[in-house]
């Protein structure tokens, strides 16, 4: 068996980790940066404090804040037109994963104009160049689009997400400052840490899972059951504590995958508009629960991770339900939704959730291979 894994180029960890993009910049030549983001984002002030860089360092900039939640195909071919007019030759994603994937979508577009179409990148695209160049800049502690080789795009024709998987789309630097994750409101932290949470566990379990990837996702596993209920409450070192461990888990699963929990997700946004990482808490716990069996003795490290006393000495069978239970809790005492009907599904679309699910590039990275009535079945238990 061969193992590939793809990261990026250099990565910057720390409060004022911003501060090093004029370095970055002027040592590979670049002469203008087209700045990615989104309305909040600069209403907030976080743009400023990038541009304020920027500025002190004097490089000019464009900013593109045209990005929408959930971005839809027309947001990409948006960013592509304005990236040529501006006459900057890279590239900064600042935000969470709506404006990462943006980036990372136009990147890829300008660099490959035949995938001008933005559909046709859906899966693992025959892209030929490298995306213009990006640096990643996150704001949220979960998606970890920083350093991930993949994006996810919304189809609004016909109500769906895709995910576009392309090692060519990874952003060259990572700037990780958790000066820029503070200032998250409650709810999106949570949700947010329950999709690193889910990112972790997905690709533990994975069939293509093997010991690097575990060493990042099991790390990540820890430093969330420890610091997220915590940063959830304001908690600013355990704060930072999830701004790195989302990125420690996108080395990871960007390259092993996902499964199920992001396969039954993506159509809950597609479709419904949930977010993603509120989708993810509903379903992580449950899905678990279905892969039990297939987990092998992965759930024992999660149970530990959960600081459960009897996760290397009880009987396999019950280990496994404490871990399921641990997660379980820790959605619920979060807040997060537990239902698939308290986001606003209805009898009516289980069964094209259920088909976009089973035919999502995620789910056949799931240990336990779904039927599509399976998974109907899952959704419908969440009602």
């Amino acid at each position: 068996m061969v193992y590939r894994m793809i990261f990026n180029q250099t990565a910057y960890f720390g409060r004022g980790a911003i501060k090093e993009i004029p370095k970055e910049a002027k040592s590979r030549g670049f002469k203008k940066a087209f700045i990615v983001s989104d309305p909040v984002l600069v209403k907030n002030g976080t743009v400023k404090k990038v541009t304020d860089v920027l500025d002190e360092a004097q490089i000019p900039y464009e900013i593109f804040d045209d990005v929408q939640p959930n971005p839809p195909v027309e947001n990409i071919q948006h960013g592509v037109e304005e990236f040529k007019k501006s006459g900057a030759d890279f590239l900064i994603g600042l935000g969470g994963g709506s404006p990462q994937d943006t980036c990372k979508g136009i990147g890829i577009v300008v660099a490959n104009p035949e995938f001008s179409d933005v559909l046709s990148l859906e899966g693992v695209a025959d892209t030929k160049h490298p995306s213009v160049p990006i640096f990643g800049v996150p704001t949220t502690a979960g998606t970890a689009s920083e350093t991930t080789i993949n994006y996810v795009i919304t189809d609004t024709a016909h109500k769906r997400k895709f995910v576009a998987v392309d090692p060519h789309d990874i952003p060259l630097v990572a700037f990780v400052d958790p000066d820029l994750t503070d200032g998250m409101p409650r709810g999106l932290k949570v949700a947010t840490g329950l999709d690193a949470l889910t990112h972790a566990i997905e690709s533990v379990i994975t069939p293509g899972a093997w010991s690097l990837s575990d060493a990042l996702s099991m790390q990540t596993i820890r430093m969330i059951a420890k610091n997220l209920a915590k940063s959830v409450e304001g908690d600013k070192e355990a704060g930072e504590q999830m701004a790195y461990a989302s990125y420690i888990t996108g080395m990871s699963y960007s390259n092993v995958g996902l499964g199920l929990v992001h396969g039954m997700a993506h159509p809950l946004g597609g479709r419904l508009g949930v977010a993603h990482g509120v989708a993810n808490g509903i379903l992580l716990a449950p899905v678990m629960e279905y892969n039990k069996d297939y987990s092998g003795e992965k759930y024992r490290d999660i149970a530990d991770a959960f600081e459960i006393p009897d996760a290397y000495t009880g009987d396999l069978e019950h280990v496994r339900e404490e871990a399921v239970q641990a997660v379980a809790k820790l959605t619920r005492d979060l807040g997060n939704p537990t239902k698939i009907s308290e986001v606003g599904a209805t009898e009516a679309d289980l069964k094209p959730l259920a088909h976009d699910a089973f035919v999502d590039v995620c789910t056949p990275g799931n240990p336990r291979k779904p039927t599509e009535e399976e998974i109907y079945e899952l959704y419908s238990s969440l009602m």
